[in-house]
């Protein structure tokens, strides 16, 4: 129990016991690795059978106990051991995990051999001062999880997610960007077999793809990088423009390198599962520390280097928009890094594991390698590694590669000479141990590990080990749903949230979507567009029209792919046409037919064939006017017109009978005057000579009254005048008279003269108000007057 609290301290990692390489013994002075010393990371060099699985186990083990978690790759198989953990350490625990072929080389049963392990792992813990107190404890301070991208043995691994934007604190980083655009580019392109390096033509357009989406912040998948090789959102790359730059053809090529990668055979696998997350993979959703294993082994090389490659961009990422801390936040770990970090050739898992290699320490990221072959590790990046674990090597020359690095790495602290002694004297489980944070070197032998190592796991053991354990969360298995669809397959429904890839020389446009369809989900069902301008003339009518149309036709794999007697115009003009789809529209299944470029051609021709002969203007025209009705003129709009006219021309009728009553009118106007001043002049006379007659008939008959018995000759001479004045009073009255009757003999002639105007302008009024004889006109298209702007796929929505 004293042994067991010797090595139980925060914070430090029991590793073994230093080991004397002369006498061959084992001393007791414990070997504590100070987890902090990890930040400036570590690498184990050890051939096969040196004991560095078991070390580079007990380092996760500590770790894991801790609290610390880790991201672990695997591509050999081994690291699946950690959940081989037993508690109770009996024989029945161990029996499912027995290698029987070993059983038989021993030549015991399986259950024996099952109880020798059993046995072995008691003694080995004890001998080390632990026990099954120390696995209860294992397994309750970490959550240990087995994932298998592209298979469901483990955990699946969703790659939907995989291509998501940056953080920002990325995203402001040019350089940054530009180095993790560049990496998956690399990355995709080795998975789809393109030998691309960073400056070709697919590297660039891949990478823009990539940088332009994230500065968006816009996340991709791969069907969606698949569609904008294809289609890329921008028409230049640099100053020169894209088709110069990268020809459609070209581009259609490697579309169709990636999507055979995507179409490949059980390829659905790697969009089901846990997203790469390495915050949710670092820790479960109640923030318990997580050893997240990827077993790797069941991939390819290409898949395996496409896989690793995301994951560490995603460790990068997730690593850059953490706080700084001089502590170690969690661990990196890759078995059998080979063909990863190599010291010429420039893969796409090298930069990223560069990057972490350079910038982990302050973030608290430990990075740890292991190889078995030294040559395959780039020793100028291992400069960045403060922690050396050397076990057994292989060859003089793998040795000497090893001193030449710690030389680099310890910039010549060390004595080479006694190195290279101690490293041709280590034995199985003996390591040594070079810290930059010690002043001396160390040679240990590991512990034993609290993982029972039977060795690499087949898929239908991590199967097995995995049964019942982490499942992919509940907010990951949408994911799991989309990934036919994001394949561009079909899914139950017969549609695809992804649009088909097409071949160049195949232009495709999206039909508006009508107001009473908006709030639908829509489906966009494929057709064949047809945008044409017509010209109709015809210099005696006077027509000389221009007239724009699209017609759609459906499309089908029948011996007539096409008819275009059943096509429909549409109601929508050629500028109307989109170039891209609604956001969350699916698509209906493309027609082979509409896949051959060279389809397109045969039906542009036989559309204007079907045009010529079917495509008319149906036109009015006004039989008294000769006004013909526009192309674009609805009947009730050319009626407006030719009433216009009509009225137009009833006011010029009505001038010109106005225009010839006017000179009359004004002579009738001018004798109506004269009368009228004459019938006043008369009439003023009158009055006057009444007045005055009246005057002397009253003075004489005052005079004779009044003043005068006799009548004397005065008085006969006023009477006399009297009486001439009245006589005079009866002349004016009939000048009077006479004048009268010359006025109104003058306004009758108005009279007359005005019924005669109104009679003559009520006859054009007759004729204005009656209804317009129209006449149909039929214009068919002349040669030369048929112009096809465009027969394209089309996409119409429902």
């Amino acid at each position: 129990m004293n042994v067991m609290q010797d090595f139980e301290k925060l914070g430090l990692f029991y590793l073994g016991r230093e080991f004397d390489v002369s006498s061959g013994k084992r001393l007791d002075n414990l070997v504590l690795y100070d987890s902090r010393d990890l930040v400036t990371h570590a690498v184990c060099v050890g051939m096969t059978g040196s004991g560095k699985t078991g070390l580079c186990l007990s380092l996760i083990e500590e770790a894991a106990l801790d609290g610390v978690p880790v991201i672990a790759i695997d591509p050999k198989g081994d690291l699946g051991n950690l959940l081989l953990t037993f508690q109770s350490l009996a024989a029945t625990d161990f029996r499912p995990w027995i290698d029987e072929d070993e059983a038989r080389r021993a030549g015991v049963s399986p259950d024996a051999f099952a109880a020798q392990q059993a046995e072995t792992w008691k003694k080995g813990l004890a001998d080390w001062g632990e026990d099954a107190a120390r696995i209860e404890r294992l397994r309750k301070a970490a959550e240990f999880s087995i994932y298998t991208p592209g298979s469901r043995a483990g955990v699946p691994v969703s790659l939907l997610q995989s291509f998501t934007a940056p953080p920002q604190s990325i995203r402001d980083d040019a350089e940054l960007l530009g180095e993790r655009a560049s990496s998956t580019a690399t990355s995709l392109l080795s998975l789809a077999g393109v030998d691309a390096p960073p400056r070709s033509r697919e590297h660039t357009l891949v990478s823009s793809v990539l940088s332009g989406a994230w500065t968006a912040g816009k996340d991709l998948d791969l069907p969606s990088i698949i569609e904008q090789i294809q289609a890329p959102p921008f028409q230049k790359v640099g100053v020169v423009d894209l088709e110069t730059f990268f020809p459609k053809r070209d581009r259609f090529d490697l579309a169709m390198g990636f999507n055979a990668v995507l179409a490949a055979p059980g390829f659905d696998q790697w969009f089901e599962g846990e997203p790469l997350d390495p915050a949710r993979l670092l820790y479960t959703a109640d923030g318990h520390p997580r050893v997240a294993i990827f077993s790797i082994a069941h991939l390819g090389d290409a898949e395996r280097m496409f896989f690793v490659s995301l994951l560490l961009n995603q460790v990068l990422g997730w690593m850059r928009s953490q706080t700084g801390t001089t502590s170690l936040r969690a661990i990196v770990y890759m078995d059998e890094i080979a063909g990863y970090f190599p010291p010429v050739a420039n893969p796409p898992s090298k930069t990223p594991l560069l990057t972490l290699l350079k910038q982990g320490r302050a973030f608290g990221l430990g990075v740890v390698l292991a190889t078995q072959n030294p040559v395959d590790l780039d020793y100028k990046g291992l400069s960045n590694i403060g922690t050396w674990f050397l076990g057994r090597l292989q060859t003089e020359r793998d040795k000497a590669r090893v001193l030449d690095g710690l030389d680099g790495a310890a910039a010549g602290s060390f004595d080479r000479a006694a190195v290279d002694r101690i490293l041709s004297a280590l034995q199985k489980r003996v390591f040594l141990l070079h810290n930059v944070h010690d002043d001396h070197l160390v040679t240990f032998q590991t512990r034993w590990t609290l993982s029972y190592l039977r060795g690499p796991l087949s898929r239908e053991q991590i199967r097995t080990l995995m049964a019942g354990r982490a499942k992919p969360t509940a907010d990951s298995r949408p994911i799991a749903a989309k990934a036919p669809a994001a394949r561009g397959e079909a899914a139950g429904d017969g549609t695809s949230d992804r649009l088909p890839v097409l071949p160049p020389g195949i232009e495709q446009f999206f039909i508006p979507e009508s107001a009473a369809s908006s709030s639908k989900p829509l489906v966009y069902s494929p057709v064949v567009l047809a945008a044409v301008r017509i010209g109709f003339s015809d210099t005696k009518l006077g027509v000389d029209e221009i007239r724009d149309v699209v017609y759609a036709a459906s499309v089908g794999d029948g011996p007539v792919a096409v008819d275009w007697a059943r096509a429909e115009r549409l109601d929508v003009g050629v500028e109307s046409l989109g170039r891209s789809p609604e956001k969350g529209a699916t698509f209906e299944s493309l027609p082979a037919a509409a896949s051959q470029p060279k389809n397109y051609a045969l039906w542009e021709k036989a559309f204007k064939q079907w045009l010529t002969q079917n495509e008319r203007i149906q036109l009015l025209r006004h039989v008294d006017t000769g006004l013909t009705s526009r192309a674009s003129e609805t009947e009730g709009a050319f009626k407006v017109r030719v009433q216009d006219a009509l009225r137009a021309s009833r006011d010029k009728a009505v001038d010109a009978i106005r225009q010839k009553f006017a000179a009359r009118q004004a002579t009738l106007a001018e004798k109506l005057r004269r009368a009228e001043a004459a019938k006043a002049r008369e009439s003023e006379q009158s009055t006057q000579q009444k007045l005055q007659a009246a005057v002397s008939i009253g003075a004489t008959l005052v005079g004779a009254l009044l003043g005068r018995k006799t009548i004397t000759t005065g008085t006969i001479g006023r009477a006399t005048t009297a009486a001439r004045g009245m006589s005079r009073t009866m002349k004016e009255s009939a000048d009077v008279q006479r004048a009268n009757e010359s006025v109104e003999a003058v306004q009758k002639q108005i009279q007359d003269l005005d019924d005669q105007l109104r009679q003559e302008t009520q006859t054009i009024a007759t004729d204005f108000d009656r209804p317009p004889l129209l006449e149909q006109v039929t214009l068919l298209p002349k040669r030369g007057q048929v112009s096809v702007q465009l027969v394209a796929l089309g996409w119409d929505p429902e």
